[in-house]
């Protein structure tokens, strides 16, 4: 029997004004349905009574799930591989603008099957790439030759070694909030780079599918963030916000796989349109996106 996490306070800011929001289904594996809630202090949504760090495990296993398995099975899984190559190069010349360095040493947490750490490392970058789930490990090594360690070695890194520390889709899903980002700060040199990558539940998308929204991703993703809550969380944890940047093809990558939760098939035209009036809105501000780069320094 798996153990769950009730909050009485927001798991960001501790705050008391909390409030149930929405339920959401788990689409992915076990199609239980959950509670998501929002703190009206810092604005954090989060998975209500989501299982804990010992339980969650089951909730990751499924073919299904890209970011452990690099499937190509399927056409939503199709075009999330060939926009990856695009993304990884933008993703490169950002942590290097951010840095004000062409190479370094980089901390790639959550690393999946190693993508991006490679794609760094073929840059010349340093990297060491940390990543909780073993099958994700071994396909990082066999798909490119990457050798990622398990999450906890995060806890045994020297302090002030890291140029720059990367999270791509990752901080929604780590049970351990608040000791991950001061380990972070800990790790960076002075003056080194935090970048997180999240879904925004102030998008467009989010709001046109609302529960149905694939990026709430229950139970696997603990917290659901704000432009507002993820600053309020880094300037608590001693970062200076630098910049949010947008990820513009999550609006459509998430468009589609809402439009399957809601439909049960993939309506592409609908999920374009949707995509894209999602981007025409964050044009002006890359903190309405689908999902938001925020980029701090320690």
């Amino acid at each position: 029997m798996s153990n769950t996490i009730h909050y009485n306070n927001c798991p960001a800011c501790s705050g008391t004004n909390i409030e149930f929001v929405l339920k959401a289904k788990d689409e992915t594996v076990s199609h239980e349905y959950f509670e998501v809630w929002q703190c009206n202090n810092c604005t954090l949504r989060f998975t209500q009574d989501v299982p804990d760090e010992e339980s969650i495990g089951p909730y990751y296993q499924s073919s299904e799930y890209i970011s452990h398995s690099n499937t190509s099975k399927g056409m939503v899984n199709k075009l999330y591989h060939t926009v990856r190559s695009v993304t990884l190069q933008t993703k490169r010349k950002l942590v290097e603008k951010y840095s004000g360095i062409k190479a370094g040493n980089l901390l790639d947490i959550g690393a999946g099957t190693g993508a991006f750490a490679a794609a760094m490392k073929n840059a010349g970058w340093y990297v060491t790439g940390l990543e909780p789930d073993e099958t994700a490990r071994l396909n990082a090594k066999k798909d490119f030759g990457i050798e990622l360690q398990p999450a906890e070695n995060l806890f045994n890194l020297a302090p002030d070694s890291f140029d720059a520390i990367t999270l791509w889709h990752v901080l929604e899903h780590v049970h351990r909030l608040h000791e991950y980002l001061d380990t972070f700060h800990a790790l960076l040199k002075p003056g080194g780079l935090l970048m997180i990558a999240v879904p925004n539940y102030t998008s467009f998308d989010a709001e046109t599918y609302n529960g149905n929204w694939a990026a709430y991703d229950v139970p696997r993703h603990l917290y659901h963030f704000s432009p507002a809550s993820m600053q309020q969380l880094l300037q608590a944890h001693k970062f200076t916000p630098a910049n949010n940047k947008p990820m513009w093809f999550d609006s459509f990558y998430v468009s589609l796989l809402s439009e399957k939760y809601v439909s049960g098939k993939s309506n592409f035209v609908k999920a374009f349109f949707n995509g894209l009036r999602s981007n025409i809105k964050a044009l002006q501000n890359a903190s309405q996106c689908s999902s938001v780069i925020y980029i701090a320094k320690k």
